[in-house]
């Protein structure tokens, strides 16, 4: 499947010379991770860029290292693998202990990021989890305060959202337990689980390193996990989702991408997309199914909460990312859709436009060659979710975690096709290529 994505002139570097590219790879995202480390305003950013530039910078050194040797006996030690494995510890794991470690020091609530061990999304969710145990909402009522609201009152995320907060709500409260019941490592694990039963239902398909680099330890990636980490569970459990429709589970399928889109509604275009792979796989009455499970489930759980404070939830959940709530939202990266609506309302008015414009352009893709394997899906939800975030005003650098971990993603699937509803054949397997 990766080698259909590549030019034909270049798949001969692609698969049989790949160490240029890992080296060019490793080599930008040590630059990358060099300016976060010098430059950034948040210390999370600080320390991961510090940690990081080491990680890719070992993993650059250990490829060239491979290049300039090709002649020697070969072993464990000369797998393209162990690149990817020093990025993990280095890059990955060591920040990541270090700030969970140094967030027991205090610091979440301060105005300065410059004290932020954790980026607010953590402590702002854990928080969510509180509320949502004791009132039956995860929200608060930013006009019962008693003073101006602020950004860090809002939680601008769907109901679901607040069970990554469970742990540390009900366990938390020694230095031990709240360490170990931090959001990101609940983040972390529930995006490793759904990365582990993904591959099960592929049938355990062998992972490229170059899926590795895209999906794992990329740097948007990589610097998600972290310092924060909500977009690693909500796109790996949008990977199982797909998993699930591309090996014909329509119903549990829709039952996780329902509680997918109720955690953060970034996510919701991808039903469409999904909606094309029922269709074409399994024909109207399996997409009837799936389309009345995904809205049953959507109901059941947003309504118990929306009906809990309905101002509320329109307050964090629709009013606050569509700029219309009592604070203006931060999402304001410098990405052509914000530096267009910059220039004023005529600019504004572009940017939506162009915004439109890409949606009916993947709409028309998505009707005229319509996803039959779980990689079309995911090329699909990918070059949408880039288009949203590239294009929508207001929008973070780090939500291209998305189509960077669904794009290494794709490169796991197996080309599963599928036949004519109804036949014999529909849902065999076929040739898997990935590289």
């Amino acid at each position: 499947m990766a080698t259909r994505l590549v030019p034909l002139r270049l798949r001969p570097s692609w698969n049989e010379r790949p160490l240029p590219l890992d080296a060019a790879f490793y080599l930008v995202c040590a630059g990358y991770a060099l300016v976060i480390a010098l430059t950034d305003k948040h210390y999370g950013f600080r320390v991961w860029g510090t940690f990081a530039v080491a990680g890719y910078g070992l993993a650059f050194v250990h490829t060239c290292w491979l290049l300039l040797t090709p002649r020697l006996r070969p072993g464990w030690w000369r797998s393209r693998w162990v690149g990817v494995a020093a990025v993990v510890v280095v890059a990955m794991l060591a920040p990541l202990v270090t700030l969970v470690g140094s967030r027991l020091g205090g610091g979440d609530w301060a105005r300065a990021p410059g004290a932020w061990s954790a980026q607010p999304e953590v402590w702002v969710i854990e928080r969510s989890a509180t509320l949502l145990l004791d009132h039956g909402t995860p929200y608060v009522d930013v006009g019962a305060l008693g003073r101006p609201p602020v950004v860090n009152d809002y939680t601008p995320y769907g109901p679901v959202m607040a069970l990554f907060g469970l742990p540390r709500a009900l366990l938390g409260g020694t230095p031990v337990a709240d360490a170990l019941t931090d959001a990101r490592l609940v983040f972390i694990l529930v995006a490793a689980l759904c990365a582990w039963a993904s591959l099960r239902l592929l049938g355990s398909p062998r992972v490229p390193v170059r899926g590795a680099q895209l999906a794992l330890i990329g740097p948007f990636t990589a610097l998600t996990w972290t310092v924060a980490g909500p977009d690693l569970a909500v796109v790996g459990l949008l990977v199982l989702s797909c998993a699930l429709a591309a090996t014909d589970r329509p119903v549990l399928a829709a039952v996780v991408l329902a509680a997918v889109a109720s955690a953060k509604l970034i996510v919701l275009p991808a039903a469409a997309v999904l909606a094309a792979l029922v269709l074409t796989r399994l024909g109207a009455r399996a997409l009837a199914g799936f389309a009345a499970v995904f809205v049953a489930m959507c109901a059941a759980l947003n309504v118990p909460v929306l009906l809990a404070d309905p101002a509320a939830f329109t307050e964090h959940v629709i009013r606050f990312p569509a700029g219309l709530g009592a604070v203006s939202s931060p999402a304001a990266s410098p990405l052509p859709g914000h530096l267009i609506a910059g220039t004023g309302a005529t600019g504004r008015a572009i940017a939506f436009a162009l915004l439109f414009a890409a949606a009916l352009l993947i709409l028309a893709w998505l009707i005229r060659r319509p996803p039959r394997t779980g990689a079309d899906a995911l090329l699909r939800i990918a070059v949408g979710l880039a288009a949203f975030t590239l294009l929508t005003p207001a929008t973070r650098f780090g939500y291209l975690v998305y189509p960077f971990v669904l794009l290494g993603a794709m490169l796991c699937f197996p080309d599963r096709t599928a036949a004519p509803p109804g036949t014999a054949e529909s849902g065999r397997r076929t040739s898997a290529t990935s590289s």
